[in-house]
């Protein structure tokens, strides 16, 4: 520790307390690593050492100290300028000498991510990506106001109070290695906020490609402040840590899945800013005893078409209709399998696997895996346990199986094992719907496919980030975080002018 009370270096074995009486140790790799100038950060949640470099750190402020001039800038801007910079950024994602540049960048992030044996399913941009990314900037145009809008209003006679709708500030995104989340950022304008963004490593460079090309230009074009939508351009993870612990933040937004994004999570809320995070995926099915069987099983085929966070995970079948149900949702999963790849990659339960033919128990199939073509069986078997576990496939179909003696049954082990967040019931009776809402704790039920679940699709909005309800319910908002629901609630007294004379 220096003059100034702040550590410029750290021993191996130094002691450092967390959580109230906890404490844990700095080991050699962190001692070296640590210079004058970096930031340590102590998860009080976990006792996890996370060292910020000290140029990742000026980086991230300087990004952050934009977003918040910008957000000032913002309300002084023309009417009708959000609304431009939406149809000018579509404008030039429309022009091919941009995207050709959008699309030489990506194929070097591509190229190096396969180098590091990462996945490139979500990475790789296309001509659907781009047409999605277009529609979903000409979606806000319309919306966008910067005004303070009336929610509502109390008259007490002689003065009133007025509830408005005003903008939340700045807020803050760590993205998983998708290009496209680049664009979803920018629907924060529309409500009078400012965005700051750090993308994963892996689509960092179409990222940039994307700022420089299109974005940047339509900004100045539309007459907004640079820093309304920023990148942070540095491939360090720590650059995430930075600014979720920077408390000018209005809002931190994590996308991504398991423990990286509950990590950042609990920096954010250590630092006093609020957090919308989306950790772990997969969907949940279930097939009720009055469930149609040509229903049951498009819901299979049409969940597997890709690998994101809605894709079916586990399907769980009441053990009265296996008979019937199981050939179904076999052929369904082959199907799945043989629209990608060639097929599908099972795990089976102990209460399944009595009703999973022994043969696909030995057949030895070809995975995709991120680090390449793996053999593997077809069906193998998964303790119960491991249900929550999200398979992250690429382009080989993979899902847990269940059988279920009822509906109650597979309500209990989603609400126990599951990440609460997407279960779909497919039943004929009513009130088989009815009991399975009142008991199933997730944020997104359905009656079908589980693919529904995404922002644009179901509300026409493009989506910021979803949450699922891992570590509870969500105060007073549903599980899809949008551009429009960035917002604060301001009350303004208005006293009739004779009280004043």
């Amino acid at each position: 520790m220096n003059e100034q009370g702040t550590l410029d270096r750290l021993e191996p074995g130094m002691v450092i307390p967390y959580g109230g009486n906890r404490y844990t140790r700095v080991d050699a790799e962190l001692a070296r690593a640590f210079q004058a100038g970096d930031r340590l950060l102590v998860v009080q949640e976990s006792g996890a050492l996370l060292r910020i470099p000290g140029q990742v750190d000026e980086v991230v402020r300087a990004r952050v100290g934009e977003a918040r001039e910008a957000f000032e800038a913002l309300a002084q801007v023309q009417p009708g300028a959000v609304d431009r910079f939406y149809e000018t950024f579509a404008g030039a994602l429309e022009r091919d000498e941009v995207w050709a540049q959008v699309v030489a960048a990506n194929e070097e992030d591509v190229r190096r991510a396969q180098q590091r044996s990462r996945s490139t399913t979500r990475l790789r941009v296309s001509d659907k990506m781009r047409a999605a990314m277009i529609e979903g900037l000409r979606v806000w145009p319309g919306l966008a106001a910067q005004d303070d809008r009336v929610l509502g209003r109390v008259d007490h006679g002689d003065w009133q109070v007025d509830v408005l709708r005003v903008p939340l500030g700045v807020v803050a995104f760590v993205f998983e290695g998708r290009p496209n989340v680049l664009v979803d950022a920018c629907g924060v304008l529309a409500s009078g906020n400012t965005a700051v963004l750090r993308i994963g490593s892996d689509a960092l460079g179409t990222a940039s490609a994307l700022l420089r090309h299109a974005l940047r230009p339509s900004l100045e074009a539309a007459g907004l402040p640079q820093g309304a939508v920023s990148l942070v351009e540095v491939e360090d993870r720590a650059a995430g840590w930075a600014m979720f612990s920077d408390s000018r933040l209005a809002l931190a937004v994590a996308r991504g899945s398991g423990t990286a994004v509950m990590q950042l999570s609990s920096v954010a809320r250590q630092a006093g800013v609020p957090v919308s995070a989306h950790g772990t995926g997969g969907a949940w099915l279930v097939a009720d005893p009055s469930a149609d069987g040509e229903r049951f099983e498009r819901a299979v085929r049409h969940s597997l078409d890709r690998k994101v966070c809605n894709t079916l995970n586990v399907c769980c079948i009441v053990r009265e209709r296996v008979a019937d149900l199981m050939p179904r949702f076999l052929r369904a999963i082959d199907e799945a399998g043989a629209a990608l790849t060639g097929a599908p990659r099972l795990h089976v339960t102990p209460s399944a696997q009595s009703f999973v033919p022994a043969e696909l128990f030995e057949r030895r199939i070809l995975v995709r895996r991120a680090e390449g073509d793996v053999d593997e069986p077809y069906a193998s078997p998964l303790p119960e346990e491991r249900l929550g576990q999200e398979w992250e496939w690429e382009e080989t179909p993979e899902l847990s199986l269940v059988v279920v003696e009822s509906v109650d049954q597979a309500v209990a082990l989603f609400n126990r094992y599951s990440p609460r967040f997407v279960a779909s019931l497919i039943a004929g009776d009513p009130r088989a719907h009815q009991r399975f809402r009142q008991r199933i704790d997730a944020p997104f039920v359905g009656d079908g496919f589980t693919r529904w679940v995404d922002g644009q699709y179901a509300l026409g909005k493009p989506e910021l980030g979803l949450s699922n309800w891992e570590h509870g319910r969500l105060l007073g908002r549903g599980g899809v975080l949008t551009g429009a629901d960035l917002a604060a609630v301001r009350l303004v007294a208005t006293t009739a002018q004779e009280q004043h004379r």
